[in-house]
């Protein structure tokens, strides 16, 4: 079973708005509202989104050979000034997870994603977009 504890806010009778940046799970991004199910031990386990944040999912992971080195600090100091945020997995395997929000300017950012996997700063890759971000 693919699964990934995620943060999440009750917003209804069976609704949650995550509240932290997936690493694993595709399809969902930070501040999405999900419906779930809750097992018999008390454990809530979302079955679908139920509403779209805008916002979307991006993981880095730095080159280690690269010129920014294993170094999940680099790769947020690349993106902190437009306003994202994210989460780093570990030292040892520095995967990054952003949130980039609905309103950044995704263009840019899309431009620095790509221009960083050219210069052998990181490999990049989607977990959640959106359609404003297939048209940036």
């Amino acid at each position: 079973m693919d699964t990934e504890g995620l943060w999440a806010e009750p917003v209804g009778e069976d609704t949650a708005r995550v509240a932290n940046v997936p690493f694993l799970q595709n399809g969902v991004a930070e501040g999405d509202v999900v419906r779930y199910k809750t097992d018999g031990e008390g454990v809530h386990w979302a079955t679908d989104r139920a509403a779209a944040s805008g916002n979307v999912t991006v993981r880095v992971l730095p080159a280690r050979s690269g010129p920014l080195g294993p170094s999940a600090g680099a790769v947020h100091e690349r993106f902190a000034p437009y306003g994202i945020g994210g989460e780093s997995y570990s030292a040892e395997f520095p995967l990054v997870a952003l949130t980039v929000p609905a309103d950044a300017p995704l263009g840019e950012i899309k431009a620095l994603l790509e221009r960083g996997e050219a210069d052998g700063w990181w490999h990049w890759e989607l977990g959640c977009a959106t359609e404003a971000w297939n048209a940036a």
